[in-house]
């Protein structure tokens, strides 16, 4: 059976355009899996505290040499990981904040980039442990920061994305953006906004 993990990043809700396109997503993609399983990960919703001293502590520290306290603070990590593992492909929807991933994401990164389940030293070189897997990341921006833009170069959501998951060993990955939502608040109709996106989405599911 298939699964999916579906991720949300961000906090608009009803609002937001990537929450409708990784909708658009998992709606077809539940149509060419039909006994595919759908993991659901709302990353507003998982309260992801920020990395501290204690949390380095306890992830350094061997699995049977863990107190209870230290497999407490790993709990979530833990399950963020296992969600990782269960699930073959995955949907991420990821907001442009300041240039850059939300809040939220970098916390979940943070909480499943672990030497020895995400990544390890081979040799004293780094190797990815996420691998025969795919990923589908749909991002809006709300500029136009394609790569021949006059903004492109502020553009540090898929460089960031390509790079930090690559290191994990997640390379069948795709990147597909929505840029130009803040016309939206000025008037353009939403509907003939997002239907080339939409469009766009459920193609790559069919050919995927």
């Amino acid at each position: 059976m298939s699964t999916l993990l579906h991720i949300d990043s961000s906090p608009l809700y009803g609002r937001s355009v990537s929450r409708e396109l990784t909708g658009a997503f998992v709606a077809q993609w539940k149509h060419t899996h039909p006994n595919g399983a759908v993991i659901e990960r709302d990353l507003n919703a998982s309260a992801i505290p920020p990395i501290n001293a204690e949390f380095v502590g306890a992830m350094y520290t061997p699995d049977e040499a863990r107190t209870p306290r230290q497999n407490e603070v790993l709990s979530l990590s833990d399950t963020l990981l296992a969600e990782l593992q269960e699930a073959k492909e995955y949907v991420v929807g990821v907001p442009m904040h300041n240039f850059g991933v939300p809040s939220v994401m970098k916390l979940w990164i943070d909480q499943i980039a672990r030497r020895g389940k995400t990544f390890a030293y081979v040799d004293g070189k780094p190797k990815g442990l996420i691998v025969g897997k795919k990923a589908t990341f749909i991002i809006a921006t709300g500029g136009m920061y394609d790569a021949q833009t006059q903004m492109a170069s502020f553009n540090f959501v898929e460089p960031y994305l390509r790079s930090v998951f690559g290191f994990l060993g997640l390379t069948d990955a795709t990147f597909i953006t929505a840029g130009g939502t803040m016309g939206l608040n000025s008037g353009l109709d939403r509907g003939a906004f997002l239907a080339p996106h939409i469009q766009a989405v459920q193609a790559h599911v069919q050919i995927a």
